[in-house]
């Protein structure tokens, strides 16, 4: 027995010596654990503050916040107006996931908590919470969550979600920590990267800006320069379609002369009635419209809503001050983009000024190369009165006061014709000189403005009012005799589509591609027995008068139904 506690008394000191090497390796293994979780959170810092692209940053953000807290799936949601998510950032997620989504999250449920109220949480399971709104159709299942806010500024820019430890468990307050610490510095490299890109995209712009400066003051025309500068605030601005609207030579209605992105072949050229849109409203008031959704808008013209029915939040500028309104300048991103931040809506301001500048030294340069043409005319009317009226009318007086000098009958008849012959050149003269004083004709006399009449003239018979696309040079390159054949032919197309289409909605496009073309389409019952055989062997006869064809057809070739009219005839 004796022996016995002895022995058990010699192990003791040994199991409380095993006991103390098991704890300090376990101390050890914590402290080399927290030692690479910092070198990891450091490098990860390293690695977030090294590039300044903005996008990529954010990316690199939530890689680095996942593989510190050894998540399965991440996602950076930043915050924009309304307290709602503009941009969605995951991470995790593979393409096939990723489109099995029905809809992004868009700050409801424990998103939405976490914009309310930032300050970090941490969740065993999602769906035990009481905000807790579920997923939407095709998300994958997640359990744990992991939510840290990313201030900048003092402000939230957004907020780091985590979810599903790779390892089963569920996030410790060590992984909120270094989460935390992550989000702190990532602030700080979004905040440097937003400078960047504002600075950047401000040189860009003074560069630009310089540029189309200096060609319109070496008198560059607008239609050179403008198409040039609607693209540079497309891109600096962050657009994905931008379009430039001026009156029309009535002053009556708003024509799209230029656009450029997503969109702008269907943009261009499209008539818009200042009374019923968007752009008329702002070429009134000289007020910028600020739009959540455009193609949802009432207030924009309808034709402009389906050929801009990708757009949704947008912007529309005047191009001058109120009272001295130029033009409409738009810009639009599609549906389900984040709206235009306040530096892009700089940007897209500072070009509506700089296409003010242009349209009116344009105006100034035009009035002044009038001015020009009718000081020329004054001086040469001027010079026809006093120089060669005079003269021919003195040189008149003295052969019809010589005349009854002459002897012979008929040298006197001969000089008495030559004073009628001077008289007549005297009126002739004094016509010319009216004619020079004489303004030039209306403008609104043009082929643009009269297709457009038709089009209002025919608005009470359809019940609506048709869309109008006018393509450049109409008013240069069409001549008279095929300008009256198409005006002939789209009266006729839209009495057809007023009188038998039963339609709700019509489009006229009429442009030059080498041939002169004209296209009326409708959305109605298509051609049938009812329609007019006569009007179209009328307008068939008309375009092959010119050379040119007719082709009429379903305007929806996979339904049979509406119509396209098509008339095409070549220009010499």
């Amino acid at each position: 027995m004796e022996e016995r506690r002895k022995a058990i008394s010699g192990l003791l000191p040994q199991l409380q010596l095993d006991e103390l090497l098991g704890e300090l390796q376990s101390r050890l293994q914590a402290v080399l654990a927290t030692r690479d979780r910092m070198n990891g959170l450091l490098e990860a810092v390293v690695a977030v503050g090294s590039d300044l692209d903005l996008e990529t940053m954010l990316h690199r953000i939530v890689e680095a916040a996942v593989g510190l807290a050894d998540a399965r799936y991440g996602a950076l949601g930043v915050i924009g107006e309304g307290s709602s998510l503009a941009e969605f950032v995951p991470i995790g997620l593979d393409e096939g996931q990723i489109a099995a989504i029905d809809h992004w999250p868009e700050g409801k449920g424990l998103l939405g908590l976490l914009i309310r109220d930032p300050q970090p949480l941490r969740l065993s399971d999602i769906k035990a919470h009481p905000d807790s709104a579920g997923f939407p159709a095709g998300h994958p299942p997640m359990r744990g969550f992991l939510g840290v806010p990313v201030h900048v500024r003092g402000e939230v820019f957004g907020n780091l979600y985590l979810t599903e430890k790779r390892d089963g468990g569920d996030f410790s307050a060590e992984d909120e920590a270094v989460v935390s610490a992550l989000g702190a510095a990532a602030g700080v490299a979004i905040e440097n990267a937003r400078l960047y890109e504002n600075s950047r995209r401000q040189q860009r712009w003074l560069r630009a800006s310089a540029d189309f400066t200096t060609r319109l003051l070496s008198g560059t025309e607008p239609a050179e320069v403008l198409p040039a500068l609607t693209m540079q605030a497309l891109e600096l601005s962050g657009a994905d379609l931008a379009v430039v609207a001026l009156p029309d030579s009535e002053g009556q209605r708003l024509v799209i002369e230029y656009a450029d992105g997503d969109g702008a072949e269907a943009s261009r050229g499209l008539v818009l009635p200042l009374e019923a849109s968007l752009s008329g409203r702002v070429l009134a008031t000289g007020q910028p419209q600020i739009v959540p959704d455009f193609a949802a808008d009432e207030r924009a013209a309808a034709g402009a809503r389906v050929a801009m029915s990708h757009i949704g939040p947008a912007v529309v500028f005047p191009l001058g001050g109120a009272g001295n309104v130029r033009g409409v300048f738009t810009i639009g991103r599609r549906h389900g983009a984040a709206p235009f931040p306040p530096a892009a809506v700089e940007v897209a301001a500072s070009f509506a000024a700089q296409a003010a500048v242009a349209l009116e030294l344009a105006d100034r340069r035009r009035d002044a190369e009038q001015l020009r043409v009718f000081e020329d005319r004054d001086r040469i009317a001027r010079d026809l009165h006093d120089q060669v009226i005079q003269r021919l009318y003195a040189a008149g007086m003295s052969l019809q006061g010589t005349a009854p000098m002459a002897a012979d009958p008929v040298v006197r008849k001969r000089m008495e014709h030559v004073v009628d012959e001077m008289d007549q050149a005297i009126a002739d003269i004094r016509t010319a000189i009216f004619s020079l004083h004489a303004r030039q004709q209306h403008a609104g006399s043009g082929l643009r403005a009269r297709i457009v009449a038709i089009a209002d003239e025919t608005t009470p018979m359809l019940g609506f009012v048709p869309t109008v696309r006018l393509g450049g040079g109409l008013d240069e390159h069409v001549g008279a005799g095929p300008a009256e054949h198409l005006l002939t032919v789209l009266r006729e197309g839209l009495s057809n589509a007023a009188r038998h289409a039963n339609a709700s909605a019509v489009e006229v496009s009429v442009e030059v591609d080498g041939d002169l073309v004209l296209r009326v389409t409708d959305d109605g019952t298509g051609i049938g027995p009812s329609t007019r055989r006569s009007g179209l062997a009328n307008m068939s006869e008309r375009a092959q008068l010119l050379g040119g064809t007719l082709t009429v057809g379903p305007a929806d070739m996979t339904a049979g139904t509406g119509t396209l009219l098509e008339w095409r005839v070549p220009l010499d």
